[in-house]
């Protein structure tokens, strides 16, 4: 049970939240509760057109009369969940369970990203000993699959100038800066021809592969699955004469595909050499991700002949924008070492009745380079003859280190853990770029507990942590 762990509140709060479904567009629930236990405790909340729920509380103590502080945390989670495992995520808990000195979940996302931030944020409205100042509590909506409840903010929804975003995922870390991104969405059309009856159908399966977030862990090096396919279909058809009945695989955009799914037909003459090389090509492949994704597999099976394949010029169109759509880190920065600066990731195929739909996300710290990048990625996939949507665009978030937010919880590390944080900038988008947009003079930070693999059913949250993290940002609202 996760209410033995301390601090008690957080982990009473998270289990509580893990119960309540909350998938990105599907928040109603999860706002609900907050509302719910903002009654409970006597406070005033109210919530906007969108969704966004607001909730206030008094000072207390010394600290009553200071500026407000704002503590801003996401409803939704992403969800991602392994093939095997049966889940509904509009209507099923997440299961948490203890693994050492780590909270998992079976089969699923764990959603910490941004469970914890609501759990901590519950758990501070709660408390009578903390001494702090004016709270505003924001729980946005939909940020994992747009940022549309940052967005939809009215300017006069906050009071407060002070922003402590609880949505950083090293508990050692103060983040001070994020990407901007966008989406492109591109559709191809694809025409069916009747399949032969000569022909042997196959069942071509990439999974266990890790995934992760496509901000924060693209620089991994791990394993994207619809990249390995279009490789593997496009390696192989030089020298099989290779029809394509459907390709598919990746659900979030965010999030770096682990499954790719494919069906093919060969001559029934080749089949036996075709399902060879596919298995010579996955040892090549196990061999060079066995650092990143050492539970790599690609499966091979024969199956029904379909009744239709995708005719020669809209396979070429597929794997050629599949292949040589640059997906991954394209640069790094140049002002913070080791920190990503622009990426793609090519994240979902969807196979329709006669389109195959392709999503990209694409980030950068520079808007110059993001819109380049659009460029370039447009480009190709109108090359193919795809009709290309972009959208989904968010700012960026540059960094101001010289805060006075930034220096008190910096001085606040300093004291209790006898080191300095880390003060960095990150490759994922937060909401505080829309947020100090929307609200001019905004003074934010972004911190965290520990959580890895997030997007991922692999995501996992640091026990300790998050005591640790409960400790710094208790001491922080004392001293903000």
């Amino acid at each position: 049970m996760l209410e033995n762990l301390e601090p008690k509140p957080v982990w009473k709060y998270f289990e509580q939240f893990c119960a309540i479904p909350h998938p990105s567009g599907h928040e109603h629930d999860a706002a609900t509760y907050v509302l719910n236990l903002a009654s409970k405790l006597g406070l005033t909340a109210i919530s906007d057109n969108v969704g966004n729920v607001l909730i206030r509380k008094k000072g207390i103590g010394p600290s009553a009369n200071r500026s407000t502080v704002i503590l801003q945390s996401h409803l939704d989670m992403v969800p991602q969940k392994n093939a095997a495992t049966t889940h509904d995520f509009t209507k099923d808990p997440i299961r948490p369970f203890i693994d050492g000195e780590w909270v998992k979940a079976r089969g699923t996302t764990l959603g910490a990203d941004n469970g914890i931030g609501v759990a901590i944020t519950c758990a501070v409205l709660e408390s009578t000993a903390i001494r702090h100042g004016p709270i505003e509590a924001l729980f946005t909506v939909d940020e994992e699959r747009g940022m549309t409840g940052a967005f939809g903010l009215a300017e006069d929804f906050l009071t407060g100038r002070t922003l402590i975003n609880l949505d950083t995922e090293n508990e050692d870390e103060i983040c001070i800066g994020c990407a901007g991104g966008t989406d492109i969405i591109a559709t191809l059309p694809a025409h069916y021809a009747v399949v032969e009856d000569n022909r042997t159908a196959l069942s071509i399966i990439i999974s266990g592969l890790r995934g992760g977030h496509s901000g924060m862990e693209i620089h991994l090096g791990r394993g994207n699955a619809l990249k390995l396919m279009a490789r593997l279909l496009a390696g192989l058809a030089g020298t099989f004469d290779l029809q394509i009945t459907t390709l598919h695989g990746g659900s979030a955009r965010n999030a770096i595909p682990r499954e790719a799914f494919a069906t093919v037909t060969v001559p029934k003459r080749q089949s036996a050499g075709f399902a060879a090389a596919v298995a010579a090509v996955g040892k090549d492949v196990a061999r060079e991700l066995s650092g990143t994704d050492p539970g790599f597999r690609i499966a091979v099976s024969e199956i029904s002949l379909p009744p239709s394949v995708i005719d020669p010029a809209g396979r070429k169109r597929l794997l050629t924008a599949l292949t040589e759509c640059p997906s991954g880190v394209l640069r790094m920065s140049e002002k913070m070492p080791g920190v990503v600066e622009t990426s793609n990731n090519l994240a979902i195929v969807t196979a329709g009745r006669d389109t195959f739909r392709i999503d990209c996300m694409l980030r950068s710290s520079s808007e110059q380079d993001l819109n380049d990048l659009q460029k370039r990625v447009s480009g190709l996939f109108s090359d193919c003859e795809a009709r290309v949507a972009v959208g989904g665009h968010f700012p960026g978030w540059q960094p101001v280190p010289d805060s006075a937010l930034l220096a008190a919880m910096k001085e606040v590390y300093q004291t209790i853990h006898k080191k300095a944080p880390k003060i960095v900038a990150v490759h994922a988008g937060l909401e505080c770029g829309i947020i100090g947009a929307r609200f001019p003079g905004m003074e934010m930070i972004s911190c965290g507990p520990t959580i890895r693999c997030a997007h991922s059913p692999d995501e996992q949250m640091h026990i300790p942590s998050v005591e640790r993290f409960w400790r710094c940002l208790v001491a922080g609202l004392e001293r903000v």
